[in-house]
């Protein structure tokens, strides 16, 4: 076996345009692009949080950062053009399910409409291209059970949120199978799949209505942290363990094409370690002592999902990816993030550390992309 680092070497010197960069999961993969030697470029509009990861890690100032709304297909056409990226990782959206209720109708011209925009840009360039459209585990219909969902599950949504996650996966698809198929990937050059992750954590999250940002204010304000659904379930996976599928996916549609690759993929937790809102707060707590919870009634709450399970057998049996981290140390690397951010520190500097530390972990628990080594997709 020849060792070749971190997926395969295959992002050293890539052109990767960045939708989202100025959110939560965009920074961090903005972030470890870098460190990948790549050249990450990002469309998005300002931060919608302050402070925010985009700021703490001055990223502004380290990559090719164009500010812009997803909605406007000229702008998403000329920053294609401009970036001629070899991969675009399509993460710009309205990700919070509260506030689709709130703005139903931007919640879909964002998620669809923004979607189709990105892959119309594609289309429209005519360029050899890989592509990924991160969605979410909520793209599925939910029927209450606890049964994981898998890739080939109806797609549903009761939310504005999920429903238009749904529709995202929808237009995925049909762009695949009308423009970009894989069986004629030799005409086009286009590889495209669909990513779904658990509810990701991490350092430098200040979204509203999230849980860890709404812990880490509780405990910055001296106040309980209010609980909606205490009794929950989520796939709670560290931000990086999310990243790592899409980038080991990306690597491998960049250096063998699309035929095996191009559909959609879970990368979730490990199977049976979905974990109560309760319970993940509870174990944070005694990561950053000095607060507790109360549940936080409401009159009339919008509806959200009670159980959430994804099944990662597909990412595991054809791409050898498996989640690094478990729940405790993904809280853990949380609770170190916020902690050095509140003293202070080079916010560059750790959450480089932070992605070197998760990669020798992944290393040392044999994970097939810290290495780069080949599998069969089969």
């Amino acid at each position: 076996m020849t060792v070749m680092g971190p997926f395969g070497g295959a992002f050293a010197g890539r052109s990767v345009l960045v939708t989202g960069h100025t959110g939560f999961k965009g920074a961090w993969l903005c972030a470890w692009l870098l460190e990948l030697d790549a050249k990450p470029a990002g469309f998005a509009l300002k931060p919608s949080t302050e402070p925010s990861l985009f700021e703490a890690i001055l990223l502004g100032n380290r990559i090719n950062h164009r500010l812009g709304d997803l909605r406007d297909i000229p702008s998403v056409c000329e920053v294609t053009e401009a970036v001629r990226p070899d991969l675009i990782i399509h993460m710009a959206a309205e990700a919070i399910v509260r506030r689709s209720y709130e703005f139903p109708a931007e919640t879909f011209d964002t998620n669809v409409m923004g979607t189709v925009n990105v892959l119309e840009a594609v289309r429209q360039a005519g360029r050899p291209c890989a592509v990924i459209v991160v969605t979410s585990d909520k793209c599925y219909e939910n029927t209450g059970t606890l049964q994981p969902s898998r890739e080939g599950d109806p797609l549903g949504g009761r939310d504005p949120y999920s429903a238009s996650k749904g529709c995202a996966e929808i237009v995925s698809a049909a762009y695949r199978r009308s423009f970009f198929a894989p069986e004629t990937f030799t005409d086009h050059g286009v590889a495209l799949a669909s990513v779904r992750a658990g509810n990701v954590i991490g350092g430098g999250d200040w979204a509203p209505d999230r849980i860890v940002p709404d812990i880490v204010r509780a405990l910055g304000a001296g106040r309980p942290v209010g609980l909606r659904n205490p009794k929950a379930l989520r796939p709670w996976q560290h931000v990086l363990d999310a990243l790592s599928g899409y980038l080991w996916l990306a690597a491998r549609m960049l250096t063998e094409g699309a035929a095996e690759l191009a559909e959609a993929w879970n990368f979730g937790p490990e199977p049976g370690l979905a974990m109560s809102v309760e319970a993940l707060t509870q174990r944070f707590l005694r990561a950053w002592p000095g607060g507790r919870w109360e549940p936080r009634c409401e009159s009339d709450p919008p509806h959200e999902a009670a159980h959430l399970r994804l099944d990662i057998a597909k990412a595991r049996r054809r791409l050898s990816w498996r989640p690094v981290y478990s729940v405790d140390q993904a809280i853990d690397a949380t609770v170190d993030w916020y902690k050095a951010a509140e003293s202070g520190g080079d916010m560059v500097a750790f959450t480089a550390r932070q992605i070197r530390e998760y990669v020798e972990c992944a290393h040392a628990k044999g994970a097939t992309w810290a290495t780069g080594e080949r599998v069969q997709t089969a």
